[in-house]
């Protein structure tokens, strides 16, 4: 069974059927599925799976991956480059760093990948040569067609050579279906968890001053949160996207806690506040937990009201949003 039957078998158990746009991707992913099978070993082509939210191509990328049985790594993007920083920094190399994470793949596979950052943007046009070189092949997901990556004017000239890398090296295929299923009453990973504003009652008893607690933190820092019970924690907006964290940091909390309450959910008072809870999104995102927001308004205000794009994010946050009416015994 090729991968584009597989996913029929896939979707009908998550109950949906995949729309035409979401079969057209898993044609070409099935051309790569049959490159990659075959012996001697070529160079075979990635698949660049770009369009708006919600569309799937998250869930391809991830059904691809399960399905290869070759050597590969599946990581977000910010995930894999905040690892990379960490390992060039450790190993005094970019190219070395590069070396760890890649020795021995046949695909690599990154969700969600973006370029905003000039310096990341040459550090990946680095990567995109090594995949090259050792014939990995890439699996991408993006919100952003090749040519609309590292959009400031300022610097996008910078990138021009990873764009043409990811054109030589990826098949782009667009997956623009007529659905964004997060908004609609698509299956639901354990991600979903409430949303909730005005003091309306929430899921979970108010934590008392005596349940604070310091968590470390990488560099000798600390996080205070307002509560640790169990894998479940409950966090502060501005203590967690306020301050200077990381996505490592997030990262590493992600690892210890599979339920996150955050009260005082606001608009950020900076675009790089914004930008952190972006990315503690998208990790809790990546790793199905359990999320649950306490806002100060009405989610549609709170993107409206805040002070960057907020696509990606508000496709994610509506899962939240559609399921505010659990109860307390859905807390794990």
């Amino acid at each position: 069974m090729d991968f584009d039957a597989r996913l029929t078998v896939i979707a009908a158990a998550r109950g949906f059927t995949p729309d035409p746009a979401q079969r057209a991707a898993a044609t070409a992913l099935a051309e790569l599925e049959r490159r990659l099978r075959r012996r001697p070993r070529r160079w075979s082509p990635g698949v660049y799976l770009h369009g708006p939210v919600g569309r799937g191509k998250t869930f391809l990328a991830d059904a691809f991956h399960a399905a290869m049985d070759v050597a590969r790594l599946r990581m977000s993007f910010h995930e894999f480059f905040d690892t990379l920083h960490d390992t060039t920094f450790r190993l005094g190399s970019a190219d070395a760093a590069i070396e760890h994470h890649v020795k021995g793949l046949r695909l690599l596979v990154f969700d969600e990948f973006q370029v905003d950052d000039p310096g990341d943007a040459a550090l990946l046009t680095r990567l995109l040569r090594v995949l090259r070189e050792r014939r990995i092949s890439l699996v991408a997901t993006s919100n952003h067609h090749p040519r609309d990556l590292l959009p400031n004017p300022l610097y996008h000239h910078l990138f021009l050579p990873g764009i043409a890398l990811i054109k030589e090296c990826t098949t782009v295929v667009e997956v623009h279906g007529p659905h964004d299923y997060r908004a609609k009453d698509a299956p639901l990973g354990r991600f979903a968890g409430g949303y909730t504003y005005d003091d309306k009652p929430l899921w979970t008893p108010q934590p008392e001053e005596h349940e604070r607690t310091r968590l470390p933190c990488g560099g000798g820092r600390t996080l205070d949160a307002l509560a640790v019970r169990g894998r479940e924690a409950w966090f502060d907006f501005a203590e967690l996207c306020e301050r200077p964290l990381s996505a490592r940091d997030y990262l590493d909390l992600a690892e210890r806690f599979d339920t996150w309450v955050i009260s005082g959910v606001r608009p950020a008072r900076s675009a790089d506040g914004w930008q952190r809870f972006a990315h503690l999104i998208d990790i809790l995102y990546d790793r199905d937990l359990a999320l649950y927001l306490v806002a100060d308004r009405p989610l549609p205000e709170l993107l409206r009201d805040s002070p960057t794009g907020t696509e990606r994010t508000a496709s994610r946050l509506s899962l939240l949003a559609r399921t505010s009416d659990v109860s307390s015994s859905s807390l794990r």
